[in-house]
C-alpha cells in the first residue's frame, strides 16, 4: 500500500506513570508495563439539550475499541502521529511550561508521545476508547489515563493550565461553533478508493453519522471507486485522500509571560514610526 512520504517521527521517549493521586478520583498508571486507567465514562446519552445530534457516540466508541485493538494497529498511525507531532510543535512554540495538561480524545497519546516533561509537568489522557488507553505510546510525561466522553469531561473550570486536541472533535456533537482559521491538508496517495476505507477503517474513523446508509452495494461501491479514479488519480494509477486539519490549542496565562500593555499607554504613536527612522538617519550622518 502507498504511503505518503511524512516528516521523521520524533525520537520515542522512556514511558512514566504517576500513582493514583489521593482525593482527584484519577487513577495513574504505574510504571512499567502495568498501566491502569481510570473510567468517567457515563452511558453515552447523545447531546446536551438544544445540541443537533448528528452521531452516534456509542457506535464511534465501538470502531476505535476495535481499530485499538487489532494486531497490526500501528499500521494506521501514520496519520495521527503527524498531526500528534504537529500539534507538539506548536506547544513548543508558546514561551512557558505548563505544569497541568490535557488531552481531549487523546487516542494512544500521539501528543504526549513528541512532548516531554520539561515542557508538561502531567499529563491527563482523555479518550473514549478503553482499548487505546491500555495501549498508549511511550512517553517520558508523568500520564494519567482517563475513559471519559469528550462530549462530558468530568473536570471543573480552570483545572488545566494547557489543553490540547487532535483528530477527535470532528466526531463531537456538542461543538459551540464551527471552527473558522486557517488549516493544514495532508495528502496521502492510495492504490484505490477501497485501500482509503480499509485505512480509515484501522483509524478507528468510519463514518457514525446516524443517517448513514447500513449497507451499500458491490455494484455501488465499484462505481464510486471508478468514478473516483476517473476524476482524481494520478498518472501512476493510485489515487489522493486529503485530510483537513484543525488545530486546537488553548492554555492559561502565566506570570513568566508578558502581558500586552493597558490601552493608551503607549508613548509613541504609529505614525510618528517614520519621523523616529529619518531622526535616526540623521543622527548616523
Amino acid at each position: 500500500m502507498l504511503r505518503a512520504a511524512l516528516l521523521p517521527w520524533c525520537r520515542r521517549l522512556g514511558q512514566s506513570a504517576p500513582p493514583a493521586q489521593p482525593g482527584c478520583g484519577c487513577g495513574g498508571g504505574q510504571q512499567g508495563t502495568s498501566r491502569g486507567t481510570s473510567s468517567y465514562l457515563s452511558p453515552l446519552r447523545g447531546t446536551a439539550p438544544g445540541v443537533v445530534n448528528v452521531f452516534d457516540r456509542v457506535l464511534k466508541r465501538k470502531q476505535k475499541n476495535w481499530a485499538a485493538q487489532q494486531l497490526e494497529h500501528h499500521k494506521y498511525d501514520y496519520l495521527k502521529e503527524e498531526v500528534g507531532g504537529r500539534v507538539a510543535d506548536r506547544v513548543y512554540d508558546i514561551a512557558r511550561d505548563f505544569p497541568l495538561a490535557l488531552d481531549v480524545g487523546s487516542g494512544r497519546g500521539y501528543i504526549a508521545h513528541h512532548l516531554n516533561k520539561e515542557v508538561v509537568g502531567k499529563f491527563f489522557q482523555a479518550d473514549i476508547a478503553e482499548n487505546a488507553l491500555k495501549n498508549t505510546l511511550e512517553t517520558e510525561i508523568p500520564t494519567v489515563r482517563l475513559l471519559a466522553d469528550e462530549e462530558f469531561l468530568p473536570f471543573k473550570e480552570n483545572t488545566f493550565d494547557l489543553v490540547v486536541s487532535s483528530l477527535s472533535l470532528h466526531w463531537v456533537n456538542d461543538l459551540p461553533r464551527a471552527f473558522k482559521q486557517d488549516t493544514d491538508e495532508i495528502q496521502v496517495n492510495f492504490p484505490g478508493m477501497f485501500e482509503v476505507m480499509e485505512d480509515l477503517q484501522g483509524m478507528g474513523e468510519s463514518n457514525c453519522s446516524w443517517n448513514r446508509k447500513p449497507l451499500l452495494h458491490r455494484e455501488t461501491m465499484l462505481a464510486a471507486a471508478a468514478i473516483y479514479q476517473e476524476m482524481y488519480g494520478n498518472e501512476d494509477g493510485s489515487v489522493p485522500a486529503t485530510f483537513q486539519i484543525y488545530y486546537m490549542i488553548g492554555w492559561k496565562y502565566h506570570d513568566s509571560q508578558a502581558r500586552p500593555a493597558q490601552r493608551g499607554s503607549a508613548t509613541v504613536s504609529f505614525g510618528d514610526l517614520g519621523k523616529i527612522n529619518t531622526l535616526m538617519s540623521h543622527g548616523k550622518k
